[in-house]
């Protein structure tokens, strides 16, 4: 069984925490985090410390906490034996200050009180040697069937791949609820068009999804639906992906 001392307290090292207490294969031996209060959500289950002068011994340590803060958080860890990995999207293996080295990212959004199933979550691995990444592959699949090898620079414009369909498609969310909310309509009456757009990239590609206005080049309706919009940024945002949409489709037009 791998021992794991997870280092951060927020949505993340929760749904991680939760997921390894599920396996028999990795247990958390400790939560180590600054956030004293963060720290109690742990306490009845396992051993936890705001001190990072009195890290346990662990074959891994999960650095999960704000990018910018990798590497100062590292460097308690680099006298350390155990693999020391963290789990952003964006930070290059290099930023770890330890001699055995990787990344440990599961490709998923995350938030509080929304629980997940993290057997059917990508888990991206990368290791600075053999037996690094053996180690990390080991413990990807002991919560995920879903386990890739992938280097630093293929992990980040993956990440950047995930700003798109999570961040930025979340955002619109947004503002299509905001649209509603200003006729007095429901964001409900939403629902199953955004679980349908979801599903069909399932077994279509985004290209052979596509609809609306902009893919059929109806400029009419578009022309409407910018005389409905007042807010200066929405239409910026209207055009900018209409016109996006158009370009791909217009030798089809």
């Amino acid at each position: 069984m791998l021992n794991i001392v997870v280092l951060g307290t927020g949505n993340l090292a929760k749904h991680l925490f939760q997921a390894f207490s599920k396996t028999d294969k990795a247990q958390v031996v400790q939560v180590v985090g600054r956030n004293q209060d963060q720290l109690q959500w742990f306490a009845d289950s396992v051993s936890v410390s705001n001190d990072f002068s009195s890290i346990l011994d662990a074959d891994v340590y999960l650095v999960s906490v704000k990018d910018d803060a990798i590497a100062e958080v590292s460097q308690a860890l680099s006298h350390k034996k155990g693999v020391v990995a963290h789990t952003s999207g964006a930070v290059p293996l290099y930023a770890i200050a330890a001699e055995r080295k990787g990344v440990f990212y599961p490709l998923q959004t995350f938030t509080k009180g929304k629980t997940l199933d993290f057997s059917t979550i990508p888990i991206c691995i990368e290791g600075n040697d053999n037996v690094t990444l053996g180690i990390l592959e080991e413990l990807a699949k002991s919560i995920s069937e879903q386990v890739y090898q992938i280097n630093s620079d293929q992990r980040k414009k993956l990440h950047l791949a995930a700003v798109f369909v999570n961040n930025f498609t979340n955002y619109l969310y947004g503002v299509g609820e905001a649209i509603c909310m200003d006729s007095n309509l429901s964001f409900d009456l939403l629902k199953p068009l955004i679980m349908e757009t979801a599903e069909k990239v399932q077994y279509l590609s985004p290209k052979e999804a596509q609809t609306g206005p902009a893919r059929r080049g109806d400029q009419n309706s578009m022309q409407e639906h910018l005389k409905l919009l007042k807010d200066k940024k929405q239409i910026e945002l209207y055009k900018l992906c209409s016109v996006a949409i158009e370009h791909i489709y217009e030798k089809e037009l």
